[in-house]
């Protein structure tokens, strides 16, 4: 495409239509966004043991990740040599051997080239080496969560990470070293643009608007109950939202809750909680407190650019299909060791968001999009916060907090999205 000026489209307070609505740009934000930083793929709780493997995308490329036969990551594309067809059709399983449905090339979960059938009718510079599939040459997991990039001049995962990595660490030790399993995946999708979500994933300004429904069913079970703090103005509220580098954001609920047993005591009522309560407190005792809470979510919204979001207990990912269409893919997730009463809370507890609070998400979403037409309307506004530097802080690592209703993320993430979209592309396959 045309080397487009960036700065003429993302200014510090606004950012054009354009980068919702242009496919152009859809197209390279796949290469050098999706295909040059690191993005996730799996957890480890989904291909558990050697030969497993678990189907997916990076960016638009058809990826499938595989513990090897010898417990080795490896993302592989999913892409026969031959004619260039899917040689895995299946979500997940297990295989030691994918092979191409359509001609019958066979491929070891390494990526090498097995046979094919009727060798013979080849000749003699067919080069069997050369015709592996090809694979992300970067994998590397960070507590479980397994990540791929196309760049191998890229900095180490950890480092991608940055500030991130103790919050997922916090979110993850609440466990006390038990492992996280996720479970099956939860599809839906919506008619807009991938940052839509993302822009709205640290976004504690829509709540109280978007959310109204969610909040008048809690507020009916007491004045304390779940999101009813967003009552007041919430700008001098104790939560906060956070920059962290590297295009992550970060929303902090906790300073709501300072005593164990709250983080339970504030949801609302589920079917069979109270049973099920109840024979947590009788069989635990004083340690019934400490395990409810683990029933429900950190109440932290952690986001790694530029498609993996941690919400309450559960995991989502952003997967871009067009400029113009979106899935979003919950998954809920268990901790093994935990009784099976707290998991089952767990569970119950996770039905609750992504069914009553993502459709409102994903409505104004498309209604952002269909307003993004307007090609006479052309700047969209981060304005919130911008200018108003009492209100915000930076810390030595360069963490930026606000108030939670700030627009500072947005403000700020675009600028690892320019970085990216600027840089140099330093991407290739193995064989």
């Amino acid at each position: 495409m045309k080397q487009q000026n960036w700065d003429e489209l993302i200014q510090p307070n606004r950012v054009h239509r354009h980068l919702y609505t242009k496919p152009e740009i859809f197209e390279q934000e796949m290469v050098n966004i999706f295909g040059q930083t690191w993005v996730y793929v799996a957890h480890e709780s989904e291909v558990p043991n050697n030969n497993d493997f678990k189907t997916g995308y990076l960016g638009q490329r058809p990826i499938i990740t595989v513990r090897d036969k010898d417990g080795v990551f490896r993302v592989l594309f999913n892409r026969c040599t031959h004619r260039g067809a899917t040689v895995c059709r299946a979500e997940k399983g297990s295989a030691k051997v994918f092979t191409c449905p359509y001609h019958g090339w066979n491929f070891r979960n390494n990526g090498e080239l097995a046979g094919v059938p009727w060798p013979k009718g080849y000749g003699e510079s067919f080069n069997k080496d050369e015709l592996g599939l090809g694979q992300v040459p970067r994998v590397e997991s960070y507590r479980g969560f397994i990540f791929a990039t196309l760049n191998e001049e890229a900095p180490s995962l950890e480092e991608h990470l940055g500030a991130a990595k103790e919050l997922m660490d916090q979110w993850l030790d609440r466990y006390d070293g038990k492992r996280i399993i996720l479970g099956n995946a939860h599809r839906m999708i919506y008619k807009g643009n991938w940052k839509l979500t993302y822009d709205n994933a640290a976004d504690g300004y829509h709540v109280t608007f978007s959310h109204r429904s969610l909040l008048e069913m809690g507020g009916r079970m007491g004045e304390n109950k779940d999101m009813t703090y967003f009552s007041a103005n919430p700008d001098y509220g104790p939560m906060y939202v956070q920059y962290l580098g590297n295009g992550h954001t970060f929303i902090d609920q906790r300073p709501n809750y300072s005593e164990t047993g709250e983080y339970w005591a504030q949801q609302r009522a589920q079917p069979g909680r109270e049973v099920n309560e109840g024979n947590v407190r009788q069989k635990y005792g004083e340690e019934a407190d400490a395990l409810l809470d683990q029933a429900i979510g950190a109440q932290m919204n952690l986001n790694i650019f530029p498609n993996l979001l941690f919400i309450g207990n559960q995991v989502q990912v952003i997967q871009p299909h067009a400029v113009d269409r979106t899935e979003l893919i919950w998954y809920s997730t268990a901790v093994e060791g935990l009784p099976e009463e707290i998991n089952t809370l767990r569970m119950r507890s996770q039905e609750d968001f992504p069914a009553f609070g993502e459709p409102d998400d994903m409505t104004n979403f498309e209604e952002c999009q269909r307003g993004l037409s307007i090609s006479e309307v052309e700047w969209i506004n981060t304005e919130r916060g911008f200018g108003l530097s009492n209100q915000q802080s930076t810390n030595e690592q360069g963490v930026i907090t606000g108030p939670v209703t700030d627009e500072l993320y947005i403000r700020n993430y675009y600028k690892e999205w320019k970085r990216l979209m600027t840089s140099k592309v330093h991407s290739g396959a193995q064989h």
